[in-house]
């Protein structure tokens, strides 16, 4: 890369950023408040490649409040952080407005480009429908490794998340709920319409079968409308993340999908509920490389052997 990424800040908007050799929009970081039943949260989208493919959908017709790559949480203590309808066992998805939340932009405390590195650093609060205060996050989102030889670049997000109620916050899912391979939540992925029955490859195996599993990484490549070739998006869990579930951590588990749409998120509450006593902070990172090309195993465990944390 030749010169440093570039910010630009749209004040109550967006914070975009562009490579500056290209001219590619890599993503815009949209932070304004959207509809109320879409649980308004800042998410990334569009996301591109360096050759400027979009690699993220928004408000697809199918699940309006799904929109690029955002931080959620579907069951929150009997709140929706995810948006649209609530899943009630044995009565399915309801419409219950009052279930649904938000995650409200408080400030950004970094706006840097330097080094080969360009961070995003902002403070976060998240409240049920009654707008009262249930969880401050510090949130940081880093991208680094841009590298047109590879056609890659890289980002990091961090997020520290703090119980300020005067009872345990309980993270859980649909699937906690008791609707199976349904453990949505968390930092969720949705890719472009293109997508749908895109390769889903993980370090043993691959396919849909992988929903629910297990590993340190997960992969999705899809081939692109429009314009010709193929994009992958590789998600992998920091080694703090602990896989294992050992010294009291929380397991993580994988959700995906290429049918009826892709999606990848590296669910903090799949099986069991996540509890957070009062005054506790939840720490969770994760990579997102986004590449041109339809990587192989061989190519995505060589790149992150190349690209340690």
């Amino acid at each position: 890369m030749s010169g440093e990424l570039r910010i630009t800040h749209t004040h109550g908007d967006r914070v975009t950023v562009t490579e500056p050799v290209t001219g590619v929009q890599l993503f815009a970081y949209v932070y304004r408040p959207e509809a109320a039943w879409e649980a308004p949260r800042p998410y990334l989208h569009p996301l591109r490649t360096l050759a400027g493919d979009v690699v993220t959908d928004y408000r697809p017709n199918d699940h309006r409040w799904h929109k690029g790559l955002s931080l959620t949480s579907s069951h929150l203590s009997g709140a929706n952080l995810w948006g649209g309808n609530s899943y009630v066992h044995g009565q399915g998805y309801l419409a219950l407005p009052e279930r649904v939340g938000s995650m409200a932009h408080v400030g950004f405390d970094e706006l840097s480009s330097g080094d080969g590195r360009l961070v995003i650093a902002e403070r976060l609060t998240w409240h049920p429908y009654d707008g009262s205060l249930w969880a401050d996050e510090r949130r940081r989102i880093e991208v680094h490794d841009v590298d047109p030889g590879s056609g890659s670049w890289a980002l990091t997000w961090s997020s520290d998340i703090t119980n300020r109620r005067p009872e345990p916050l309980l993270f859980g899912s649909p699937t906690t709920a008791g609707r199976e391979q349904a453990g949505y939540t968390g930092l969720f992925w949705r890719g472009p319409r293109a997508f749908r029955d895109g390769r889903i490859i993980g370090p043993d195996g691959e396919g849909p079968g992988l929903m629910g599993s297990q590993s340190p990484w997960l992969a999705l490549s899809g081939e692109h409308d429009g314009v010709d070739g193929h994009a992958t998006v590789v998600f992998e869990h920091a080694p703090e993340n602990d896989q294992s579930g050992a010294d009291g951590a929380h397991p993580a588990h994988w959700f995906v999908r290429n049918d009826p749409f892709a999606g990848i998120a590296p669910s903090w509450a799949f099986h069991d509920e996540l509890e957070l006593a009062p005054g506790d902070t939840l720490r969770r990172r994760y990579r997102v490389v986004v590449a041109d090309g339809a990587w192989e195993r061989a190519d995505i465990a060589k790149y992150l052997a190349a690209h340690p944390w």
